[in-house]
């Protein structure tokens, strides 16, 4: 074994998901809102937060307006 590494050297790729990363926020919805996300992601089977991100990337996505 080496006595010292150069840490450049052993893995030169970037991240392939460092674009894909999310970021964590605090937000205040109504419990109607969450309530009605809980039960459609218990149905799909996905997490309801994925779900609610999901939303919103399409709303965003496809520049939906209020």
């Amino acid at each position: 074994m080496r006595d010292e590494y150069n840490i450049n050297e052993l893995n030169p790729r970037k991240n392939p998901y460092a674009d894909r990363l999310k970021k964590q926020i605090t937000i205040n919805l109504d419990a109607s809102t969450i309530d009605y996300f809980k039960s459609m992601a218990e149905h799909k089977g996905i997490p309801y937060q994925t779900l609610i991100n999901l939303y919103l990337k399409d709303c965003a996505d496809n520049y939906r307006q209020l």
